[in-house]
């Protein structure tokens, strides 16, 4: 019979007889390891442990232990599991498709009644039964034709179309958990058994469209969250709870920050609150820029298709574009115009104005762009996911020579400011070539090296992100980890020998000569509107003192300390503290509790006592105990409290 050799991670080889399955091979190794054996990685691809192998490969044999893997598995034997526990408690219900997602999977269902809240728990009850039953997982390959058949006889018409819409005449794979079967693809646990009964948890219901299709049926979609424990799903579970008590769009209407609404979908309403977080940080940001170099210039906002059909937009970037059409007096077609979705193509026609020199480069242009970029309504959230947003936009036109100062320097400039706004860690990945790309092979491969050079020269090994460059360079994304343990990219930094040549920018060498510029994109922040709803998550609505819109509210206990309020008011004002007063007739505790919801971080009272000795009481957000300090000491602590780091 023929034999094939098996490759471990560790370099050794084993000979088997062709088509020899994982699990064959893991209980020749031991009897201990073919029971904790749940699936395989056999050149690269996550393999079933029932599936043969008929060539020589490399493999490795994974346990529970190995928490990537199993987290995959359980998450889709558990998506299997729950679509027969909803067949056997409601029989006529059709299932559809239930995919893993981060932390969990969903199932979409046709079901003529929806499902409500409750119905989870029954749900979950069954799934619980289904499990201790430890009905063993089977799997085949079929022929088309009798799928279908199956699928026909079976009244499951969305798997028929499913079927039809694989392209090929490959045979299908079919799963059983015990009795209940499905068109899967795999891999697979090998029992019910091998899922623990409280590792997961059913959250929500949702309505989806069938094949994303809004001509199509509704279906009814349940997700649910699995991790390799109890304690897992605990943490996990307590992190959406935290997650919910700082969403941004909630903080948002309790601070009275902005609004959203249906006559503008993706664009933010800000409010002077918010407005006045917003021209902190991009006051902030511009001092950065100025000591770091780098001049700020305004570009339009409406811009000819000609520019981005010569910047490669208009071809790779059109359908996320807002297009314009306009009937200019006299001309004979309509001008077709863009809102710009990116500042580069406009940087790189204020950099050709003029004649340049190498001893100009480089060259820091930023701009805080307002730009428009179409997502779909299904995408937008809150001031996180929006159309309209400004970016604290910058480009650096350089030498070669200079990409790895360049990058060097831009590492460290982010790195402070990420520190000031509260974040110390971050973590970064470098994202190559994207299928839809412009420039050639040959070009990508030296933007790639250039960059990948660059950044270890700076002392950071970054994570590999394959195929998530822009479509002109290679680029690098700064991920922060919030409080409660989210990622966020922010930051980026792209090498781009593209838009410079399509555009036709140069230099003048020290030859004598022209010369193209690399052209390095970066941003900081991202946009204003994204990093501001993660400080505000990061924060839970408690900004550092520095950005609060309200940093103080003095508010009298008694209507006889009145003029007095208004002075310390003033003298905080004069000292550089926004603050404000609240003179109202009411008593000092409701006063307190709705400047707490409202996130203030210092409430001073103030009464006839503090009037006599020219003191305040002072109460900082989240803390219960109150101190007393005289007004001179208290202006001068808060004076300084709400200097920005870059100032004091």
């Amino acid at each position: 019979m023929a034999q094939v050799s098996l490759t471990f991670p560790d370099g050794n080889a084993r000979s088997y007889d062709a088509g020899v399955t994982p699990a064959q091979v893991a209980a020749d190794i031991s009897t201990s390891l073919a029971k904790k054996a749940i699936s395989a990685t056999v050149d690269g691809k996550h393999w079933d442990l029932q599936w043969p192998i008929h060539a020589d490969a490399a493999i490795a044999l994974h346990t529970m232990k190995d928490e990537e893997q199993a987290n995959e598995l359980i998450r889709h034997d558990l998506a299997h599991i729950m679509a027969r526990a909803v067949q056997e408690i409601w029989p006529a219900t059709k299932v559809t498709i239930g995919p893993v997602i981060d932390n969990g999977w969903y199932y979409d269902f046709d079901r003529a009644e929806p499902f409500t809240p409750e119905d989870l728990g029954t749900i979950e009850k069954k799934m619980k039964e289904i499990i201790n039953k430890r009905d063993p997982v089977t799997t085949e390959v079929w022929d088309r034709q009798r799928a279908v058949e199956f699928y026909t006889a079976n009244n499951e018409p969305y798997k028929v179309e499913l079927i039809d819409a694989i392209p090929g005449d490959e045979p299908l794979r079919m799963y059983w958990h015990g009795h209940w079967q499905d068109l899967c693809r795999g891999p697979h646990l090998q029992h019910t058994g091998q899922v623990q009964g409280d590792c997961f948890k059913l959250m929500s219901i949702a309505g989806a469209y069938w094949r994303g299709d809004s001509n199509r049926a509704m279906l009814q979609r349940i997700y649910g969250v699995a991790f390799t424990s109890k304690d897992k799903l605990k943490a996990h579970l307590h992190m959406l709870d935290e997650a919910a008590k700082r969403d941004h769009r909630k903080l948002g209407r309790e601070m009275d920050l902005f609004h959203m609404q249906e006559e503008a979908p993706g664009q933010i309403f800000w409010h002077p609150n918010g407005w006045s977080i917003y021209v902190q940080l991009q006051d902030y940001m511009r001092r950065q820029q100025r000591k770091g170099g780098y001049v700020e210039v305004n570009t339009p906002q409406v811009v000819d298709r000609k520019l981005w059909e010569a910047s490669g937009h208009w071809d790779k970037y059109q359908e996320n574009m807002f297009i314009v059409e306009v009937d200019e007096e006299h001309a004979r077609e309509k001008a077709v115009n863009a809102l710009k979705p990116m500042n580069c193509p406009c940087h790189v026609e204020i950099f050709k104005q003029g004649l340049k020199s190498y001893r100009d480069l480089p060259l820091r242009m930023a701009e805080f762009g307002s730009c428009n970029r179409y997502e779909p309504s299904g995408a937008l959230h809150g001031i996180m996911r929006v159309r309209g947003f400004t970016q604290d936009d910058a480009h650096i036109f350089s030498t070669e020579e200079q990409i790895e100062g360049e990058t060097a320097e831009f590492i460290r400039f982010l790195s402070k400011i990420y520190k000031d706004l509260g974040f110390e860690n971050f973590s970064v990945k470098f994202s190559d070539r994207p299928d839809t790309r412009a420039g050639s092979d040959e070009v990508w491969d030296k933007a790639e090296q250039a960059l990948l050079s660059a950044t270890r020269a700076a002392g950071i090994e970054p994570e590999l992100n394959p195929g998530e460059g822009a479509f002109y360079g290679p680029k690098l994304e700064f991920v922060l980890t919030d409080a409660i343990g989210r990622d966020w990219q922010c930051g980026t930094f792209q090498v781009d020998f593209v838009l410079p040549e399509r555009l036709d920018a140069t230099y003048i060498g020290s030859d004598g000569s022209k010369h193209r510029p690399v052209m390095l994109h970066r941003a900081t922040l991202g946009s204003f509107e994204r990093f501001i709803g993660i400080l505000i998550e990061e924060h839970a609505g408690k900004l550092p003192f520095w950005l609060a819109p309200r940093q103080v509210v003095v508010a009298s206990i008694t209507s006889e300390a009145d003029d007095y309020v208004h002075e310390v008011v003033a003298e905080l004002k004069a000292a550089g503290v926004r603050a404000e007063a609240d003179i109202r007739n009411e008593k000092i505790n409701y006063k307190v509790r709705e400047h707490s919801v409202g996130k203030v971080p210092v409430i001073l009272a103030v009464g006839h006592r503090e009037v006599e000795e020219r003191t305040v009481s002072i109460r900082r957000l989240g803390e219960k105990q109150t101190r007393v300090d005289s007004l001179v000491n208290v202006t001068e602590a808060l004076g300084r409290e709400a200097t920005p780091p870059d100032l004091l």
